[in-house]
């Protein structure tokens, strides 16, 4: 993958995440025991991520991540700069969940690789979440940012989306481009956000040029897969 000439420090961030450099948060896994009386059971989280049969099509799963604490943003997503969008697990780094889970996904023949997450919050601090998410794209709409290497600028915008074909509580798809000096086309990144109840649903598509599969190609099986354990199908 060519990153040279359109990547700010927070696509570095996004690409080297596959690589095992990734900005999560870690994962605490529910213990599995007896719910409090009248709370409905919960599903363990790393039992909702996708399974390779659940894939579609010509896509593999990569190792599901048990990643070790790492530092969180006192910064909250209202607040965060613009650059940090591209960051893999931004939502969880600036608002930090009380559970999570990931696995990596990559399709080779379309060069498609991303992460499916999921991240559960405290009972109504999802919604905040995504609103602050919605709030940011609208807030980073076009920015600039600064490559790390030589300190040119890239011009950025983001798009927003709605999660065609997928009925949840709040969802949105962000597209962010990067047009760096003499790239004829921009760099796209790609995170879809669904909203169940008090868990977050991501899949997050890395930094490409000219994309042949969206991160839309996935985002209704790791839908489906989550449902489908949570019970809730």
């Amino acid at each position: 993958m060519r990153l040279r000439g359109v990547v700010s420090a927070a696509v570095v961030a996004a690409a080297l995440a596959l690589s095992g450099c990734s900005q999560e948060p870690p994962v605490r896994a529910a213990d599995g025991g007896p719910s409090p009386a009248g709370a409905p059971a919960q599903v363990r989280l790393r039992d909702a991520l996708l399974t390779d049969r659940q894939l579609p099509p010509d896509f593999r799963l990569l190792t599901a991540s048990a990643t070790p604490d790492r530092p969180f943003s006192d910064v909250p997503i209202t607040a965060m700069p613009c650059e940090e969008l591209v960051v893999e697990g931004f939502t969880a780094r600036h608002d930090r969940p009380a559970e999570g889970a990931s696995v990596g996904l990559e399709k080779p023949s379309d060069d498609w690789f991303g992460r499916e997450s999921l991240d559960r919050y405290p009972p109504g601090r999802a919604a905040a979440v995504m609103a602050a998410v919605h709030g940011a794209a609208q807030r980073c709409a076009s920015y600039t940012a600064t490559l790390p290497v030589d300190g040119s600028p890239t011009k950025n915008t983001v798009s927003t989306a709605g999660v065609g074909g997928v009925a949840a509580d709040d969802g949105l798809v962000l597209r962010i481009s990067a047009l760096g000096p003499g790239d004829g086309e921009p760099y796209v990144t790609e995170v879809a956000l669904v909203r169940e109840g008090d868990v977050i649903l991501t899949v997050h598509k890395t930094v490409a040029q000219q994309p042949r599969s969206s991160v839309e190609a996935v985002l209704p099986a790791a839908v489906a897969a989550y449902r489908a354990a949570a019970g809730t199908a």
